[in-house]
């Protein structure tokens, strides 16, 4: 638990502060684990799912945090197959980042992106075959281990995270399990057999994760902390202890995520539903919620 202390307490000591109010409107994902649109690419079977409710957010005014683990570095060697795979998604990502409405952390999976200069690297431009020249991306964009959300009236903060740092083998020794990653469970993966070292599919060790992150938050005044990494949507009474998770957008047939707008909080869930006629269309579905993010503040 010491460790993963630390490791939450440094998090929120170096999170970059975002002033907001009751007009902001945020949505949160994470765990897209966009990958190269192979057989273990798990984003790829939800992408439309995830590119039509990204569209919603950017025409309402929303901005887009993503909390960690959105890009597969694990089983991917370099970010160009990704784009290349996923492209509108990225343009679509660079038109909310043009904006100032994009904000990004990292997890595990894209822990490379703690280095600055991996960022500027690989992400602030890319090769367009069609005019055979770079062309921007996202320049001057920077990742971080944590993001504190502060309002401009109550002083109410809202602390984003990957979460993995309660979990201290994809933390300490994610390049060990990013190899094991590579050279092992992908191609299982391929073949329906899951990583057991991912809390996502392995229930005990979720659980250990969830409980150094709770014992975390209590001591810190009940702070409003927003993670990922498990997958597993979390979403607290107000009285209970402010540990919410966004979930993935992974999950089988389905993404999930967290919003913030009238400064409210809701879980919502983004799915294909069949109309009377047959008709398939994306609709977004309220889990939980709104709740006043007030009625989370303890004094």
């Amino acid at each position: 638990m010491f460790s993963a202390k630390k490791r939450l307490d440094r998090a929120y000591k170096e999170a970059k502060i975002i002033a907001f109010d009751n007009d902001s409107k945020y949505i949160f994902f994470s765990d897209c684990h966009r990958g190269d649109n192979s057989f273990a690419d798990d984003f790829a079977n939800n992408r439309n799912i995830y590119f039509h409710a990204l569209k919603h957010y950017y025409a309402e005014g929303f901005t887009y945090a993503e909390i960690g683990d959105g890009d597969e570095l694990w089983e991917n060697l370099s970010f160009a197959p990704i784009l290349e795979a996923h492209k509108n998604v990225y343009m679509l990502m660079k038109l909310f980042h043009e904006q100032d409405r994009l904000h990004m952390i990292w997890g595990n999976h894209d822990m490379v992106y703690r280095d600055p200069e991996y960022v500027k690297r690989n992400l602030s431009t890319y090769f367009d075959p069609k005019i055979g020249e770079e062309v921007e991306l996202f320049c001057d964009l920077t990742y971080h281990e944590g993001i504190i959300l502060k309002h401009t009236k109550t002083q109410q903060e809202v602390f984003l995270t990957h979460g993995h740092q309660a979990d201290w083998w994809n933390y300490t020794f994610w390049k060990w399990s990013r190899f094991l990653v590579r050279a092992l469970w992908k191609p299982l993966n391929v073949m329906g057999i899951a990583d057991p070292t991912s809390p996502a599919k392995n229930y005990k060790e979720l659980i250990k994760v969830e409980r150094r992150t709770k014992n975390w938050i209590k001591e810190n005044n009940n702070l409003i902390t927003i993670v990922g990494h498990t997958h597993r949507p979390r979403f607290p009474e107000p009285g209970a202890i402010a540990f919410f998770n966004d979930g993935s957008c992974v999950h089988p047939r389905s993404i999930t995520g967290i919003e913030i707008e009238n400064g409210e909080i809701s879980l919502i869930k983004w799915q294909i539903a069949t109309t009377d006629d047959g008709t398939l269309k994306i609709v977004r579905v309220l889990l939980e919620g709104p709740k006043k993010l007030l009625d989370y503040k303890t004094e």
